[in-house]
């Protein structure tokens, strides 16, 4: 299996990785098929990801997708972020191979669930006032 340039540096160099003490917003997500597995730590203020981090165990494809979507999303608002798909991050690695697609799923469904554990947390604090 081949890999370009663009997915080789991300999974040689990946930026972001680890956890974040933190974190208002923790997501995880796996695939029983594979094996991969991947959580992501954000640390949101108003509604903007200021840092994010994740941990993943899988293939350099998935390692990839974490680390770049990982670029893809600090500094920006959690409602554009949601409004990403495996597509775009697809696409700015400038392509996956076919059997390795269900990686950039992955890694934007962590995320999504990492930005919904926030609002669900936002919302309790905003019940308790």
């Amino acid at each position: 299996m081949m890999y370009n340039e663009i997915i080789l540096d991300h999974f040689r160099s990946p930026r972001n990785v680890g956890e974040l003490e933190n974190a208002n917003g923790i997501g995880e997500v796996g695939n029983a098929v594979c094996g991969d597995m991947m959580t992501f730590y954000l640390d949101i203020k108003d509604d903007i990801i200021v840092d994010a981090k994740y941990k993943t165990f899988g293939c350099g494809a998935a390692i990839a997708v974490s680390s770049m979507v990982s670029e893809m999303i600090i500094g920006k608002n959690i409602y554009e972020v949601m409004k990403l798909t495996h597509n775009d991050i697809s696409k700015q690695l400038g392509g996956l191979p076919p059997q390795k697609e269900h990686c950039s799923n992955l890694g934007i469904d962590a995320v999504k669930k990492a930005i919904e554990s926030y609002l669900a947390g936002k919302e309790k604090k905003t019940e308790n006032l």
